[in-house]
């Protein structure tokens, strides 16, 4: 009895603490900036096959919910992920799995390059200039590397992101704490002032 009481304990608190590290990730390195535009850029997983896999499919609602948040009124969505196999660029098939599935018929573009994370950001820069807003759409671990990707790169543009639609409470809740504890390691290079939650 002792044994199952602590292992439910353990496993609650697991739980706890996966959902407390992608909340606060999720609200780190971004602020509350305003304006008409804005751009919603989704990073691409890995994926050799011909259709968008379930990470992917995942991350593209993440980001026409993230959209469809503030009304999407001069929101411009922009896919970013190159070739993996040889079944296309990331980037593509997200897109057609936005268009085709989710039937979301809004501005957007593609950057079919990327092979990083660091590339993702280095590869949308151009097309973040002239918005007012910035939302990365991703896991929030991965997206909060792309907003320090992106901090080192153009802090000035920095000073435009704002939060994604892309953590909410118990979404994801069972994989969680394995999503944190691969989170805490990917993002082991960052520095303290990069993981500063927004007030």
């Amino acid at each position: 009895m002792r044994r199952r009481t602590g292992l439910a304990m353990a496993g609650a608190t697991a739980l706890v603490w996966g959902e407390w590290l992608n909340w606060r990730w999720s609200r780190s390195l971004v602020g509350s900036c305003g304006g008409a535009t804005e751009a919603v850029v989704v990073l691409g997983y890995r994926n050799p096959r011909s259709t968008a896999n379930f990470v992917n499919r995942w991350r593209v609602r993440a980001g026409i919910r993230s959209v469809c948040a503030d009304g999407g009124k001069g929101t411009l969505v922009i896919f970013s992920g190159g070739a993996t196999g040889s079944y296309g660029a990331e980037a593509q098939l997200m897109a057609d799995y936005a268009n085709s599935v989710l039937g979301f018929d809004g501005p957007v573009l593609l950057e079919d390059q990327s092979a990083t994370t660091w590339e993702n950001i280095t590869n949308v820069i151009p097309l973040l200039e002239d918005v007012d807003r910035i939302k990365i759409v991703s896991q929030p671990a991965h997206a909060l590397k792309a907003r320090a990707y992106l901090r080192r790169q153009r802090p000035d543009l920095a000073e435009k992101l704002v939060r994604a639609d892309d953590y909410r409470p118990g979404e994801w809740m069972i994989g969680k704490p394995l999503l944190a504890s691969y989170g805490l390691w990917t993002l082991r290079g960052l520095k303290a002032e990069e993981r500063k939650v927004a007030p």
